[in-house]
């Protein structure tokens, strides 16, 4: 069984960079298609979400962490026949019970996962034990800025960066830049202030710095990817980053493949 802190892979890299898809941007689609659709458009890793139904033959079954054995075992063979490796799990709810929680590190932990994805602040002295426990990094996603409830402050890179400072390292962000960018923040400007504590990444470029704005393939956006991807390189990240496409949902394909291009021949 690979290790969950393992690194991943060179051979499952693009140009140095362990970048794939969230399976979220093929949500109109089973896992195993999205899986499919992962290995068409370049990628070799991919990154899971709970709740998605499994294949076109076993609609009634779906991928989380309440799988049964039997169904991770079918995950694992669809991703061995397309060359492709699970590395991330989210965003996912981690609960302030100890066993519930325990069941998504094991999931994380069957399949060879790297790092789980979650915005569940208030259960961090619950799960940093799980992290320790089980060498598995967590990471905080950042949402939207919500301007009707001040309350929501996991956009600001500030706040996650006072949450982790004084956790444990494999603590740390899983860093939207899109999301980012519907807060009218800088991609590269918060991954600075989080350096050294971004374990994964979602990676968008939008066409604008607003809550309207959605995504556009590397390069064509506001989001200068060229300098996110520099940030990347500078920091030594070599976490896991998803393609989360949500836009052209029924047909997001050749957006997607035009990002892993951007990726594959990008030169700093």
């Amino acid at each position: 069984m690979v290790r969950s802190a393992d690194p991943i892979p060179d051979d499952h890299k693009i140009n140095g960079f362990a970048i794939g898809c969230q399976a979220y941007t093929f949500n109109r689609f089973t896992a195993f298609q999205a899986i499919d659709k992962t290995a068409a458009a370049g990628g070799k890793v991919i990154e899971f979400y709970p709740g998605q139904k499994l294949s076109p033959e076993h609609p009634d079954l779906k991928v989380d962490h309440n799988a049964t054995p039997e169904t991770l075992d079918m995950i694992k063979a669809k991703l061995k026949e397309k060359g492709v490796i699970a590395v991330a799990y989210g965003v996912v709810g981690l609960s302030k019970d100890e066993k519930e929680c325990r069941k998504v590190f094991e999931f994380a932990k069957t399949m060879g996962i790297r790092v789980i994805n979650t915005e569940s602040v208030d259960s961090i002295d619950t799960w940093e034990k799980l992290v320790k426990e089980y060498d598995i990094k967590v990471g905080f996603h950042d949402h939207p800025k919500r301007d009707n409830n001040a309350d929501y402050k996991m956009w600001d890179p500030n706040y996650i960066l006072s949450v982790v400072k004084d956790r444990d390292v494999r603590i740390g962000s899983c860093a939207d830049t899109g999301h980012w960018m519907r807060s009218g923040l800088k991609p590269v400007d918060c991954l600075r202030i989080l350096k050294g504590r971004i374990v994964s990444s979602h990676l968008k470029d939008l066409n604008g710095y607003n809550h309207l704005a959605h995504d556009m393939p590397y390069g064509q956006g506001e989001g200068d990817v060229n300098a996110i991807l520099k940030e990347y390189q500078a920091q030594g990240f070599d976490g896991p980053i998803s393609i989360e496409y949500e836009h052209k949902w029924e047909d997001s394909l050749p957006d997607v493949t035009a990002c892993i291009d951007y990726v594959k021949n990008w030169k700093p």
